[in-house]
């Protein structure tokens, strides 16, 4: 039996999480033997791993990484502590000398690239195939032994400020590149020119059967009641990215296009507290309800009208293709990569990023029946789990 180890972070709720549950789901266990390696055995969906996968043991060097410093000092992993604080010195440096704005991705970067002394060795065999799930990807790179390694991209590289000279050290470890959409493989080219030869495209993985039983497992009606209005939902972390600090704005406009809407936001992070203050100077207290993190947010989908994903960039959103497959009409931003995500008009619609534009889009297609009815249908027919593409998947095992 070949053996495949999966290496990512930990299993908070995310849209990648969601994705490697996809992945780790397609996965033949009948034909090969999965090791899953997380930093951290946390977040809400670390019940959902699939049947047959092998969980490994959490190790306390990687496990302090991405949590405060006192918790790395508690632990006693002062290597991985130093490590990090040299990261950091380093990542204000470099993003200093390549003049990158504050949103950028080296911190995270240098932190795994300036531990990578104080971790041990994974696995503890040899591996037929190893998959590193998230970037940063130096770890799967150095720290593992096996025959092919592949790592995912998950990000519009047109978006993010890197460090274009060590990400591409980084990433020329690898066999193979795995992108999961056409606009994001031609983002990432764009940027590593020299990779392109590296790249192969397989969407998202996602399990479809788990998702729908899920969205039976309770009712959302306390939370998101049928009150007379129309129920708009988005998902995802609280960043930058996902643009919920404009939802107050957007949603009054469509109020006041007449429309009884009110929006809930699934999530958290960050920008929780620019949300809230948003939603107060947008006087929209009544009308755009925060519900916070949900482990299982499927319910909620079940009971929206409508799901909306305004974000300013994605690569290919995760809670975008789960409302799909649970047959809800789906609005999404004009981002770079939308056209990648759905067929505008056909599985959900595209609306301009601007908040008027935003939403007269939303508006507009709330008022047709008939297409919000025809969305729906055509979501029903198609497949989105991915499952054909596991395929694609072997061939790279040698």
């Amino acid at each position: 039996m070949k053996r495949i180890l999966v290496f990512s972070h930990a299993l908070e709720l995310g849209g990648a999480e969601k994705a490697l549950l996809g992945l780790l789901e397609a996965i033949d266990k009948t034909q090969y033997g999965v090791d899953l390696f997380l930093m951290r055995h946390e977040g809400e969906l670390l019940p959902y791993i699939p049947e047959g996968v092998n969980l490994l043991p959490e190790i306390p060097a990687y496990s302090c990484l991405a949590v405060p410093m006192a918790r790395v000092l508690k632990k006693g992993q002062f290597a991985v502590a130093f490590g990090r604080a040299r990261g950091k010195a380093a990542a204000r440096r470099r993003v200093k000398d390549l003049g990158l704005p504050g949103d950028n991705d080296v911190s995270l970067q240098y932190s795994h690239k300036y531990t990578q002394f104080a971790m041990p060795k994974l696995g503890g065999k040899e591996y037929d195939l190893a998959i590193s799930f998230l970037t940063p990807h130096y770890f799967v790179a150095n720290r593992v032994k096996a025959k092919r390694k592949i790592a995912w991209i998950h990000t519009d590289y047109s978006t993010v400020a890197v460090d274009r000279e060590e990400q591409l050290r980084m990433w020329s470890a690898y066999d193979h590149i795995i992108s999961i959409s056409g606009q994001v493989s031609r983002s990432f080219c764009k940027t590593f020119p020299e990779l392109a030869d590296k790249l192969i495209l397989i969407p998202h993985f996602l399990p479809v059967q788990s998702m729908r039983d899920q969205a039976g497992a309770f009712s959302a009606e306390a939370e998101m009641p049928e009150d007379g209005s129309i129920r708009l939902l988005s998902i995802g972390r609280f960043c930058t990215a996902k643009n919920f600090d404009n939802v107050p704005d957007i949603c009054r406009r469509i109020r006041e296009m007449g429309l009884n809407v009110k929006w809930y936001l699934i999530g958290f992070g960050g920008s929780e507290a620019l949300i809230r203050s948003r939603i107060q100077e947008a006087g929209m207290g009544e009308s755009v309800v925060i519900l916070g993190r949900k482990g299982n947010p499927y319910p909620y989908i079940r009971a929206c009208d409508l799901y909306v994903q305004p974000s300013r960039y994605e690569g290919k959103c995760v809670s975008v293709l789960e409302a799909q497959i649970l047959g809800k009409p789906v609005v999404i931003a004009n981002y770079p990569t939308a056209q990648s995500q759905l067929e505008d008009g056909v599985d959900g619609v595209i609306v301009p990023q601007d908040n008027e534009g935003c939403a007269m889009g939303i508006a507009r297609l709330l008022e047709d029946t008939v297409k919000m009815a025809a969305l729906c249908k055509s979501c029903e027919l198609n497949d989105y789990s991915g499952a054909g593409e596991a395929e694609k998947l072997y061939a790279l095992v040698p």
